[in-house]
């Protein structure tokens, strides 16, 4: 049976970092969700397993904690591990760590397993093989509701690209956090990094569709709320809370 957890350097690229040289958040969740396909891959539950019995995964909730934010050149090692498997959902948990053994973040995520004619999830017992599991979880959430957004401060709107898309045909899950950050104050990107992220997934985005990203002060200087909706019909698509540290910290 394959082991129980997966590790995976990833170099920080030129083009994955911001304008300050850092690692970009988007680029953080793409290596977490690259080394979950290529361990969900070698325990045998990989989306195009999954999609050859009319089944996929897809992603219900991310919680990301940042302690520091490398540079471009330096190096990342991903650790990531299946924690709790229920009966719709499983829970995957990751350690970033640099060259150096620094802890860099910790992340706990939630997927469930999606029947893709009906477009909703099915129960795992009878739809994954069994693999092994450890129960330590990297960052302690049971996935409560995050606060509704409702009334926002800012807005921007986007329309999905065919480049946003992922092999489910609908926006890749990086995409919405990307949105999200996007409509932030100027001011606290520039003198703030980010140092905590949730996002919750509620509805899927398709090619063409238009969105709106909101945003507004959630109760401190240092948090805020997101929502990101269907421009057209006003579906709620994600929910997310970031948290934000000044740089001098």
């Amino acid at each position: 049976m394959a082991e129980a957890y997966l590790d995976k350097e990833f170099r920080i690229r030129s083009y994955e970092v911001d304008f300050r040289g850092k690692v970009s958040p988007v680029a953080l969740l793409n290596y977490l969700q690259d080394a979950a396909a290529e361990h969900a891959y070698r325990l045998g539950v990989a989306v195009t397993v999954l999609q050859s019995h009319g089944l996929t995964w897809v992603l219900s909730r991310t919680h990301l904690k940042l302690f520091h934010t490398p540079g471009v050149g330096e190096v990342l090692r991903v650790r990531t591990w299946p924690s709790l498997r229920d009966h719709r959902f499983t829970c995957r948990e990751f350690q970033l760590h640099d060259r150096k053994d620094n802890l860099v973040a910790l992340a706990t995520s939630s997927w469930a397993v999606l029947d893709l004619a009906t477009r909703r999830p099915v129960r795992l017992e009878s739809s994954l093989p069994p693999y092994l599991l450890d129960p330590r979880r990297a960052v302690e959430d049971d996935f409560a509701s995050l606060p509704k957004l409702d009334v926002s401060e800012r807005e921007l709107s986007f329309r999905v690209r065919l480049m946003d898309m992922d092999l489910n045909r609908h926006v890749n899950n990086a995409v919405y956090t990307g949105w999200a950050l996007e409509v932030v104050p100027p001011q606290v990107m520039e003198e703030c990094r980010l140092q905590e992220l949730e996002v919750a997934f509620r509805a899927e985005a398709r090619y063409g569709d238009s969105i709106i990203s909101r945003c507004a002060a959630g109760g401190n200087d240092s948090s805020f709320l997101h929502q990101i909706v269907d421009k057209g019909d006003g579906k709620e698509l994600a929910r997310l809370r970031t948290v934000w540290r000044p740089l001098a910290d």
